[in-house]
């Protein structure tokens, strides 16, 4: 194969991986990576992923092409096998990435729900009004807003943080576009870089978690790179930050309503359990997830009977009429289905992929020739432009020979890559149309190279004290 050949399809590879199918499926794999199938798999994959990137302007929901492209992928497998005498081989390793699936997707759920639940209780509505009313000028704010996001993130996903710290921006800083760009800038930064030391801060950090590379405290380790990723941007901004303080429009604080402080508690609780899950009975975290959902029903159930919620029928399954106050399964129907179907679409059809055999040529590519330390820098710059979930899916999937401080390395580098341009992370995304007509791609490119200062400043501070 041509070398300009091989180096586009193992960047193709990085860029839509795939997940490792279970051995017995792997033994009779076929390698099809020079074969119309494998190349109308990853035609059909691009077309669809190029769909993903145009969402904001063909208003298409990212989870339809990535659905559509997994089921004709492994329509196209299926076929093969069935044709050649292995019709269990594709079952296996669809099998086997549905389950993959399955775990992330009811944590994720649970997750989504406990933040919906302190969205309707307004916990983020309070916490809001009291930054307005303090008063702060517009410096304070940029910072307050920054590190607020920093260490939220680590809680409550660096999405939701980003949207809550965004509408502190828009509420008080509405009369000056250019401190809501920078504030936006900072605020994507900020989550994005709390998210990275955590498992609960992004979706990537949790596969790591999940999949037993790392343990639950050796994240911590990425805790003073990942402030140095934030503090070096923030430091450089604040000097063009505009002066003088906004002026409030409101003197009112949104109360928060009845439990929603012990729902803060209950959140915490069940990230307690999914990590002694994982650590003390060595149960997939999920099922530590589902045990606290109970506590969410449970306790929700307490606010009905004791008279504090409007109660007018009994906790039954979705469909009959209600018009109670507090009502979980509401707050499990308001969450990210987009997100989440988008995610079954793109394991499966990655999946798909790499049971092609696309897998094998980039891990060769990346981690033989270019090296680990190389291979995961690029892993970084990568998620700036494609979403960092198949990028460290990717990885995962390849599972080069690598010690901690390699794994910790490629944490860090996909959490806080996507941070260099605003498509880079769902936090950006999501703030471009929050923010609309404030914050844009450009305002945020023209920050890129103080940004992709803190990027390599992070690097280097991890391998300076975690090698």
């Amino acid at each position: 194969m041509k070398p300009l050949v091989y180096v586009l399809l193992a960047l193709t590879a990085v860029l839509f991986p795939s997940l490792v199918v279970a051995s017995e499926a792997a033994h009779q794999s076929v390698d099809l990576t020079n074969h119309w199938i494998g190349y109308t798999a990853i035609a059909i994959f691009v077309l669809a992923y190029s769909l993903v990137i145009l969402e904001e302007q063909l208003h298409l929901r990212k989870s339809k092409p990535v659905l559509l492209a997994a089921g004709l992928i492994w329509i196209l497998i299926a076929a093969y096998y069935n044709a050649n005498g292995m019709p269990h081989a594709a079952e296996v390793a669809i099998r086997h990435n549905f389950l993959e699936y399955a775990e992330l997707f009811f944590f994720l759920l649970v997750a989504m729900t406990y933040i919906n639940a302190l969205l309707e209780r307004n916990v983020f509505d309070a916490l809001r009004d009291v930054l307005i009313q303090k008063g702060y000028n517009y410096k304070t704010l940029f910072w307050i807003t920054g590190i607020l996001a920093f260490f939220i993130s680590p809680i409550a996903d660096n999405l939701t943080t980003a949207l809550i710290m965004c509408a502190v921006v828009l509420a008080v800083g509405k009369d000056e576009p250019k401190f809501v760009a920078m504030s936006c800038v900072n605020i994507v930064v900020g989550a994005n870089a709390g998210g990275a030391f955590s498992p609960f801060g992004d979706i990537t950090t949790l596969m790591v978690w999940q999949k037993g590379i790392l343990e639950f405290t050796e994240f911590f380790s990425l805790f003073l790179p990942a402030v140095v990723n934030f503090v070096i941007p923030a430091f450089i901004m604040q000097f063009f930050i505009p002066k003088g303080s906004p002026t409030s429009s409101s003197n009112k604080i949104t109360p928060i309503k009845t439990g929603g402080l012990v729902i803060v508690g209950l959140f915490m609780l069940t990230i307690l359990t999914a990590v002694s899950f994982h650590n003390f009975l060595h149960l997939p975290p999920v099922f530590g997830m589902m045990l606290g959902l109970a506590y969410l029903k449970f306790f929700g159930y307490y606010i009905k009977k004791s008279g504090q919620g409007k109660l007018t029928t009994s906790d039954v399954p979705a469909g009959r009429t209600r018009t109670d106050d507090f009502d979980i399964f509401d707050k499990i129907a308001k969450a990210e289905w987009d997100t989440l179907f988008f995610f079954y679409g793109v394991i499966l059809a990655v999946g798909g992929l790499g049971f092609l055999g696309y897998l094998g040529m980039a891990s060769e590519f990346m981690y033989g020739e270019l090296g680990a330390t190389n291979a995961n820098i690029l892993v970084g710059l990568l998620s700036a432009i494609v979403d960092n979930i198949p990028v460290m899916f990717a990885v995962l999937t390849m599972n080069p020979d690598m010690n901690q401080t390699q794994w910790l390395l490629v944490t860090l580098t996909a959490g806080v890559g996507g941070s260099l341009l605003s498509v880079g992370s769902a936090a950006g995304v999501a703030l471009m149309g929050q923010a609309r007509g404030y914050y844009t791609f450009f305002s945020h490119l023209k920050w890129t190279p103080v940004i992709a200062l803190g990027y390599a400043a992070s690097i280097y501070v991890h391998l300076l004290i975690n090698s």
